[in-house]
């Protein structure tokens, strides 16, 4: 019960942040945090509850953006509508890599090397088919009303994209604290036992990359509302499926705040890489992959490891 007060009191304190602050600069840093949070959050439910490692959310993310933009360029559909609509498309996507994978026992190495291939096949098509804009992407119209999920100031994105964070900290919430997540849990620290046990363990890592996928791509198609813009490199690159794992990672793994924690803390670092050294391409991903290397090798916890290592010390 601790922790979902503390849910909402940090969605509640980001709520009323647009009544305080009318700064375009301080309301997207706090946009893109709860964007990447919500990756973090998405990823954290396969691999941080569920011990299945993926390289490839990208592939989820891209099939959620390009399903949002296509269904509004091409069919006319409201941006509102398109919202589960991504969902729904990215969960299916996530339901034949995961029977495909599942089925025939991948872990570990293969299934992260197995979702990486799929994220890069879906970026080939992505970049060949006319449906998809090619090469060139889709460019959504500019609708400026909120019926169409387009805002003319931030704080409209941000109460969005609170929504949706707040939908992945309940997830997580849930999983800590449901007969499920204990079966997924199981299912992480020992699939043999726990199938022994007589726990399903192909359904049940099943049903935790379709949450996951649907997840992911309710961030695709939250990134074109708020860009406007998608291409197959932004889609299906590594850059989203290296976002997505490291907040995690950074924050802490299985944990519902750990995605909150390393987002924010890559976000401010970010910001500190562009003031210092520009917009120079490739630095951020180097700085990232140190900064993860740091994390794997001297606090393989997180930041919410460190909180609680500190925690009986300063009391």
């Amino acid at each position: 019960m601790k922790t979902l007060c503390a849910i909402l009191l940090v969605c509640g304190a980001v709520a009323l942040l647009p009544a305080f602050v009318s700064s375009g600069f301080v309301l997207n840093l706090v946009i893109m945090t709860l964007y990447a949070t919500l990756l973090g959050q998405a990823w954290n439910i396969l691999a941080g509850f569920g011990g299945q490692y993926s390289f490839g959310h990208a592939a989820f993310f891209g099939t959620g953006a390009y399903a949002s933009a296509a269904l509004q360029i091409h069919f006319g559909v409201n941006a509102w509508l398109c919202l589960p609509a991504a969902m729904a498309c990215g969960a299916a996507v996530g339901a034949f890599v995961g029977a495909l994978s599942f089925r025939y026992g991948l872990r570990g190495s293969y299934f992260a090397l197995i979702t990486l291939a799929f994220a890069e096949v879906f970026r080939i098509l992505a970049n060949s088919l006319k449906f998809t804009g090619g090469g060139v992407g889709l460019l959504v119209p500019l609708k400026s009303s909120a019926l169409e999920f387009q805002f003319q100031d931030k704080a409209g994105f941000l109460y969005v994209i609170l929504a949706l964070t707040l939908a992945g900290f309940l997830l997580s919430w849930w999983l800590n604290h449901s007969r499920y997540g204990a079966w997924l849990m199981a299912v992480r620290d020992n699939e043999d036992s726990a199938s022994a046990l007589g726990v399903d363990v192909f359904r049940v890592k099943l049903q935790a990359i379709v949450m996951s996928a649907a997840l992911t791509a309710a961030g695709g198609a939250f990134y074109v509302q708020y860009f406007q813009y998608i291409d197959p490199h932004l889609a299906y690159g590594p850059a989203v499926s290296v976002e997505a794992l490291l907040g995690p990672i950074v924050g802490g793994l299985g944990t519902v705040f750990g995605p909150l924690l390393g987002a924010a803390a890559l976000q401010l670092l970010g910001e500190v890489t562009r003031n210092l050294m520009g917009d120079a391409p490739g630095v951020s991903l180097m700085i990232y992959g140190a900064v993860l290397i740091a994390m794997v090798t001297f606090l393989p916890r997180g930041i919410g490891g460190l909180f609680r290592r500190l925690a009986p010390k300063a009391r």
